[in-house]
């Protein structure tokens, strides 16, 4: 029911790819003939046939697979093995530029092409086209949908081009330099403030400490033509580069297209041996404090010891599965320890292998306030605890069922796993130099190895993982902390007392426990929405559900439980509660029972507690399984029939969102995040990100107060699509829903129904930021509409904003680089019948403000005077009619689509015309949208400033 950690992810090391397709016999005379497959030398994992590997005669190796999820789409992943540790001191950032560079032009096409080759096949640029550079990396991506043969060649030719033969000429460098530029400023702050200060005390003496993956202004400046060419012939290479392609499509036309496109790749010059990363060293300072005004307060441990290349090995992988089990029972005790209250909000551990420069166990620790001392006391006495004495049989027996339900769980999902996802699997193997395994295997180590799982062993794992060459704190402070390094020494080095009492309670409660419902109700209405193999049916109580069962993710269930009116159910200036929902209610236990009881009451199980709070409803969602339908159903039922009122969730989330609202002010886009919604909504208190100040006048009593009518009223629609007996689901919903007592109506005042998007602003509303003084965001929104009865609109303006989004991309980032990420949005609330808008927005120079607004009001007046051409619409509508497509091949579109259908069949209607409102849209339309909203009288603005103005970040670093 709660999130894994991290360190249950090692439970998957050995899962990373492939479904159970048939394997195509693949000839290819000019591979090199090898007995085993280059992923697996040195290993005794079984091979995942699945996959077809190969080596070309050049050294450059590829994996292929047949998968058709999503049908029709092809998932092309180039990795090169040159990331920042591979650039020389006067090379920092010369990685990502030349990653950049590729995508501009190349041999096979010229300056800024490629993109739109890819729109009018549908790619949709930034999430199926895109690339990666990491210390260790650069991987080129695309998703292609629709992959025809014609289309998928032409794509893998491009794609060799830009890794073979980029075109990195003086002019595209100085067009790209400003770009990335802009990219640097966009992302400096805080954060970045952070992440650098805790890498480079980190691992100091290491190559890693100095190389941030962007660079750095001055060697990006100083970079030319020549040194790039040179930075790219040393390590693009094809003995470096890695081909992987997953899809709907035969491995053998894979194969060839690799094959056909980097087979008479040859590298230039000798071959460059990988510079030394350097091992974790005790030289250096152990402790180190950063004062960062805008961000919370933080500490972080780093137990390090060198990384080597191991053999990857079963025996090797049963160890991960171990330590990870290890690590679990730590982080199940602290989280315990948090939901108690005490002295920290969150803290985990985690085992990493950092980018082949250490093998790391790390702490990370969010305090209560400034109570970062005993926070950390408190962390390691659990820690020390653990070191010390072995747990209890029970307590392993509890993470082996844990483990055994997410290989489970895993298992379960494989056959309908993008291949996307499995393409990308392959390629990080590559990076830590491991392999992969099907999901089989992976099972069968698991179950070959559960009496392995023994209290001695994993005490060893446990002490082992604490062990290091080199031990660091780092704190982060957003105020000045006297004694500030002797401190945190002590806190690093102090003796602290095992916390025994951390350890869980072995007295697991099971479902019986849970309050009892009322008699099951019985099916009193049902009937078919024929065109969609659905069924919707009403209990007596008055209950309402949706049924879709089909086998798209076979094993798996989508859950989601509408009740009363989400937004709608409090006027504007009884709203200021609505914020801690999300926080509190999957925290505050069912009757007298807590979370973490409830959390071994299903252990082991897919039974999860998510809530939200949507326009028109609120929200318990969970992805179960079929044999825990029933008890996913009661335990939602019985949370809405007796809530819990645990106090010390409602303190987590006071000191939760008192700790972080400073954060807010960290950069011009943090303050969007908090206040733009808000602004759109014409300051209705409901979009509201409460201050300290208004958290502080927060308890236990005004939670329940304002929280337990509104669990108790208005409607309640329950949402099942996935795999399941139509039969026993009903059968199910009347023991669980219909048990629950009738509920009481909840009308909606007008007031809350009303949803304004604000006056027009002669001149923009300004908002400041703590960040640097060379960061600013701008805005320009116009008002449209909003209900379901215009939602064919609505959409229509979605493919406006579209094209006005690529011509942000192409003028204002492509060619004047004035900006990195700007955008455009189309907003139409379906719920509300007003309250949308065209939204245009970016980050920028304070100084190209004026400049942005100058160009949304070309980029809008020529919308309106001419209409599109058809190349630009179909490179807008494709990617859109693309995504619809591949979205619809799982349950969570369709969920998406119909949530509230039971009630408003509406829905249905707008669900059936989808795919038309896009693909019937013309330049007529589009340009009579234009000229309806696009009225330059309408717009509203908004800046967000810096409020330094020397040139320097105005926080304390």
């Amino acid at each position: 029911m709660r999130k894994l950690s991290n360190a249950l992810a090692f439970a998957a090391l050995l899962l990373s790819t492939s479904v159970y397709a048939q394997t195509a016999s693949v000839a290819t005379t000019a591979a090199k003939p090898f007995a085993q497959p280059w992923l697996y030398e040195g290993s005794d994992v079984p091979v995942d046939d699945s996959w077809t590997f190969g080596v070309l005669p050049n050294g450059l190796r590829y994996a292929v697979k047949k998968n058709d999820v999503p049908a029709g789409q092809v998932s092309i992943r180039v990795r090169i093995d040159a990331g920042a540790l591979h650039e020389n001191n006067d090379e920092q950032g010369f990685a990502h530029l030349i990653e950049h560079l590729s995508f501009r032009g190349s041999t096979f096409v010229p300056d800024g092409e490629a993109k739109r080759i890819w729109q009018r096949f549908g790619v949709t640029f930034g999430s199926d086209s895109n690339a990666q550079t990491t210390p260790t990396q650069t991987v080129y991506k695309l998703d292609l949908p629709n992959a025809t043969t014609e289309k998928l060649d032409e794509s893998v030719k491009i794609i060799s081009g830009m890794i073979r033969n980029p075109r990195i000429s003086p002019t595209a460098l100085n067009a790209e330099r400003a770009i990335v530029l802009a990219e640097l400023r966009e992302n400096s702050g805080a954060q970045m403030v952070y992440s650098d200060a805790l890498r480079q005390h980190a691992f100091q003496g290491q190559r890693l400490a100095n190389r941030s993956t962007i660079g750095t202004p001055e060697t990006l400046q100083a970079a030319d033509a020549i040194r790039l060419n040179a930075f790219h012939d040393r390590w693009y290479r094809p003995e470096n580069a890695v081909v992987v392609m997953a899809g709907d499509m035969e491995p053998a036309q894979l194969a060839n297209l690799v094959q056909k496109y980097f087979n008479d790749w040859k590298g230039k010059g000798p071959v460059a041996p990988e510079p030394s990363f350097g091992d974790p060293t005790p030289q250096g300072t152990p402790a180190r404090v950063l004062i960062e005004p805008t961000l919370p307060t933080t500490v972080s441990i780093a137990y390090l010891r060198p990384w080597r290349k191991v053999n990857d090995t079963i025996a090797y992988n049963e160890q991960l599965l171990i330590d990870a089990l290890a690590l679990q029972i730590i982080n199940r005790r602290l989280e315990v320890q948090a939901r108690g209250g005490g002295n920290y909000l969150f803290a985990e551990i985690a085992q990493e292998d950092i980018s082949r420069t250490a093998d790391a166990t790390l702490v990370s620790v969010t305090p209560v306030g400034d109570k970062w001392e005993a926070a950390t006391r408190d962390v390691r006495a659990v820690i020390s605890d653990a070191i010390m004495t072995a747990p209890s049989v029970a307590d392993i027996e509890r993470e082996k069922t844990l483990f055994g339900n997410a290989l489970r769980t895993m298992l379960d999902s494989y056959p309908f796993e993008a291949a996307a996802k499995q393409a990308d699997d392959i390629v990080n193997a590559v990076d830590i130099r491991e392999t992969i395994a099907a999901p089989k295997t992976v099972v069968r180590v698991y179950e070959a190895m559960k009496d392995k799982f023994t209290p001695e062993r994993l005490l060893s794992s446990t002490q082992k993982l604490f062990q290091a060459d080199v031990t660091r704190l780092m704190l982060s402070s957003p105020t000045q902390v006297p004694d500030a390094d002797k401190r945190a020494l002590a806190a690093l080095n102090a003796s602290v007392a095992a916390n025994k009492a951390a350890r869980l309670s072995e007295n697991t409660l099971g479902f019986a426990a849970l309050p009892t419902l009322g008699a099951p109700g019985k099916l009193v209405a049902q009937d078919t929405v024929s065109s969609l193999q659905m069924t919707r049916l009403e209990l007596s109580n008055g209950v309402r559900a949706l049924l879709y069962p089909n086998k798209a993710e076979s094993g798996q269930i989508r859950v989601l439980v509408r009740f009363g009116r989400g937004y709608q159910a409090v006027n504007p200036d009884q709203g200021n509660l609505l914020w801690a929902g999300p926080l509190v209610l999957p925290e505050n236990g069912i009757g007298k029972i807590k979370r973490t009881e409830i959390d071994q009451m299903v252990n082991g199980r897919r039974i999860e507690l998510n809530f939200s709070v949507d326009d028109d409803a609120f929200q318990f969602g969970a992805n179960t399984r079929p044999d825990d339908l029933a008890d996913q159903l009661t335990l939602i039922a019985t949370k809405l029939e007796h809530p819990g009122w645990d106090p010390a969730p409602v303190e987590r989330a006071k000191a939760l969102a008192t700790s972080g609202y400073a954060s807010f002010e960290m950069s011009a886009t943090s303050v969007l995040q908090r206040d733009l919604e808000y602004l759109l909504r014409n300051k209705d208190p409901r979009w509201k990100a409460a201050t300290p100040a208004e958290v502080a006048k927060i308890d236990a009593a005004k939670f329940e107060s304002f929280w337990k009518p509104l669990m108790a009223q208005g409607p309640v629609e329950v949402m099942l699509f996935g795999d399941f007996d139509k039969a026993m689901a009903i059968a199910a919903l009347e023991k669980s829903f219909g048990a629950i007592a009738p509920r009481a109506p909840l009308p909606t005042s007008m007031a809350a129904r009303d949803v304004r998007f604000p006056d027009p602003t002669s001149t923009p509303i300004r908002l400041t930021h703590r960040g640097a003084s060379d960061q600013a965001a701008a805005v320009v929104a116009w008002p449209t509409g909003g209900g379901i009865a215009g939602i064919s609109e609505g959409r229509q303006l979605e493919t406006l904003a579209a094209i006005f989004r690529d011509r942000l991309f192409e003028k204002f980032r492509a060619e004047q680089a004035a900006s990195y990420s700007p955008d455009m949005a189309a907003n139409w609330p379906l719920n509300f019948n007003s309250g949308g808008y065209l939204m245009a927005y970016t980050q920028v120079k304070p100084a190209d403000v004026e400049r942005f607004y100058a160009f949304a009001d070309a980029v809008a007046a020529d919308l309106i005077a001419n209409p599109v051409s058809a190349d630009e619409l179909q490179r807008a509508v494709e990617p859109t009619k693309q995504a619809i497509e591949r979205a619809a091949s799982g349950n969570t579109f369709w969920l998406n689509q119909l949530k509230g259908a039971t009630y408003e069949p509406e829905r249905f209607a707008a669900l059936g015309k989808l795919y038309s409102d896009y693909n019937n849209v013309t330049p007529a339309i589009l340009q009579a949208l234009a000229k309806r909203y696009f009225v330059k009288d309408k717009a509203w603005k908004l800046v967000v400033a810096p409020q330094s103005g020397d040139g320097q970040a105005s926080g304390a670093r």
